[in-house]
């Protein structure tokens, strides 16, 4: 038997079995990691577009801002070339942001929108709360947001920026919960004093929460992968001991 020839064919398929390992652990770790998709609508307010440089204004019950519905007296869609007294007012994210207090109202207000959910499953969500520090002008000195689930407070979440006296100055937020049933009605409100006149909400985000685990049919991928490394090795020594003996 020509020995060299075997050990030839033997070192053929063993060669590619660092790269299937590196594969399968891709996978596993791709399927762990993979970014969950944004449950909401509309979440950075660009539909429906508003006048450049200006502002739109919704009413009470108004479902205009598209996947949203207006809470209280009114909520305003704001262009991000805005600019009003003191300051600049831009987009966190794209090209429009939501001001909670509406135009002059200033009350309890806000939007408002019902998503899918699984009951018992927890959920993410994340925002951008805007503020100006205008202490001797109409747009106050904070902004603070009261985050509603199912008719719930979940927290209030202030932004109290003081150096941001020449624009509106974004910062993020994040909390969670679980779901309760099919439904999750998620409530954005202002709690600013009425003296305020602007409290900025945009990039809103909502993902169901990181799985921890592969899903059993990546283990399943993995498994048989693995059995056949295991496969290709028990050949490899069966052939390996075979050349030894010829």
């Amino acid at each position: 038997m020509n020995t060299s020839l075997l050990v030839k064919r033997t070192l053929g398929p063993h060669r590619y079995l660092g790269a299937l390992l590196a594969i399968l652990s891709l996978i596993v770790i791709s399927s762990v990691a993979a970014a969950a998709p944004d449950l909401l609508t509309n979440g950075s307010f660009e539909s429906p577009l508003v006048p450049v440089g200006s502002f739109t204004n919704f009413g009470s019950g108004s479902t205009a801002i598209t996947g949203w519905t207006v809470v209280g007296p009114q909520a305003s869609v704001v262009s991000g070339s805005f600019a009003s007294e003191c300051c600049k007012f831009p987009a966190a994210d794209g090209a429009q942001w939501l001001d909670l207090t509406g135009d002059l109202s200033n009350q309890l207000e806000g939007v408002e929108q019902s998503v899918a959910t699984v009951a018992g499953k927890t959920y993410d969500l994340s925002f951008e709360v805007g503020n100006v520090f205008d202490p001797r002008g109409i747009y106050g000195t904070t902004s603070t947001v009261d985050v509603m689930v199912n008719g719930t407070s979940i927290g209030t979440f202030t932004n109290s920026c003081t150096t941001c006296t020449g624009a509106l100055t974004w910062q993020s937020f994040s909390t969670s919960f679980v779901a309760s049933g099919a439904t999750t009605l998620v409530e954005f409100l202002n709690q600013d004093p009425t003296s305020d006149n602007s409290n900025g909400l945009d990039k809103v985000v909502l993902t169901g929460a990181a799985a921890t685990a592969p899903e059993p049919a990546t283990l399943g991928l993995l498994a048989l992968g693995l059995a056949g490394v295991g496969l290709f090795r028990r050949r490899r020594s069966t052939e390996e001991e075979l050349a030894r003996t010829a």
